[in-house]
């Protein structure tokens, strides 16, 4: 099939990309650059240097005959989201429906979307399946609600078929090691600690060490974002199979905490990854944990990289790379 992946030179975008083009598919890449690399784009792909707040050049690219696609143009800072709203709704809702508009405007038939665990808000109970109270606690988190109430009207009112993909905490490499652009200022644990590792950043903050957990600190669900892009492509194959629209959880169903995570990278990197207690952070849970069920039971979806050591190893390989570390 012929697939647009919008925002495909971004982190997660890049490997949605690899995905798609491993299985067979026609891709082309449609990216501003804005936060997203050139490195991280792929020969076999086309590429369209173009905006969502473009709708003209969005429709003409649109109108290329696409069997569907990939929506991952967003801005994500939960922090940032809280203090600039209106950037945050013009760049995230609005430019969403210029997309949907467009797509109905050419005919392109399916949109993948990539949506997040924001939607959540605070676990009322673990682990987080798709019946879960949806309580966003950041304006981040309410822009990807509104989405996706956006594409159920969508499909209601006009047939256009969607995938909403929650993610809850991406990360680690191309486990082929075939894509090497790093973040651009990363807030998540891995790259933070990654930098740390590499000298980049003097020390790593952990932000509270007296939660209900283990050993007191925060316990998230990581996903490698290889596996979450094999769920994009079995997403696409089900609606092409069934006709019909799917949310789902994408969770590896096991919770790591931040020391584990640190601890797991100092064996892995050999170093010392300084770290240093200080104070929680509003809002962060004790523990996200995901349930996976429905993914698994419609898309036949398993992570397979999603174990701390290949998350580790993969990431810090780029590292490596990148700062000539040998």
């Amino acid at each position: 099939m012929k697939i647009l992946v919008i925002g495909g030179a971004g982190y997660i975008g890049s490997h949605v990309t690899r995905a798609f083009l491993d299985s067979g598919h026609s891709v082309t890449v449609y990216d501003n650059l804005s936060t997203g690399s050139a490195v991280n784009l792929f020969g076999e792909a086309a590429f369209v240097h173009g905006d969502i707040a473009d709708p003209l050049r969005l429709r003409k690219v649109m109108a290329g005959g696409f069997d569907g696609c990939v929506h991952l143009a967003a801005l994500k800072a939960a922090g940032v989201s809280m203090t600039d709203p209106g950037g945050y709704a013009e760049a995230n809702i609005s430019g969403t429906i210029d997309i949907l508009n467009a797509a109905l405007d050419t005919g392109l038939p399916r949109v993948i979307f990539s949506s997040s665990a924001a939607i959540f808000g605070s676990p009322r109970y673990l682990p987080i399946d798709e019946d879960h109270p949806k309580n966003p606690e950041n304006f981040y988190g309410f822009t990807k609600l509104e989405i996706e109430r956006l594409l159920e009207w969508y499909d209601r009112l006009e047939g256009l078929k969607y995938a909403a993909i929650r993610y809850f905490n991406a990360a680690g490499y191309d486990v082929g090691g075939r894509i090497g652009g790093l973040e651009r200022n990363p807030e998540n644990l891995l790259p933070v600690v990654m930098e740390v590792a590499a000298g980049v950043r003097k020390e790593l903050s952990i932000f509270g060490s007296d939660y209900p957990t283990r050993d007191g600190t925060c316990i998230r669900d990581y996903v490698h974002v290889g596996d979450l892009a094999l769920a994009h492509v079995s997403a696409l194959d089900y609606i092409v199979r069934t006709g019909e629209s799917l949310a789902v959880n994408l969770g590896s169903e096991q919770g790591v905490s931040v020391l584990e995570m640190v601890e797991k990278a100092r064996e892995i990197t050999g170093r010392d990854i300084p770290a240093v207690i200080t104070p929680r952070r509003p809002g962060d849970p004790a523990e996200l944990v995901a349930s996976s069920s429905r993914a698994r039971e419609l898309l036949g979806w398993e992570p397979v990289s999603s174990d701390t050591g290949t998350l580790i190893a993969s990431t810090w390989r780029v590292y490596r790379q990148q700062y000539g570390i040998f």
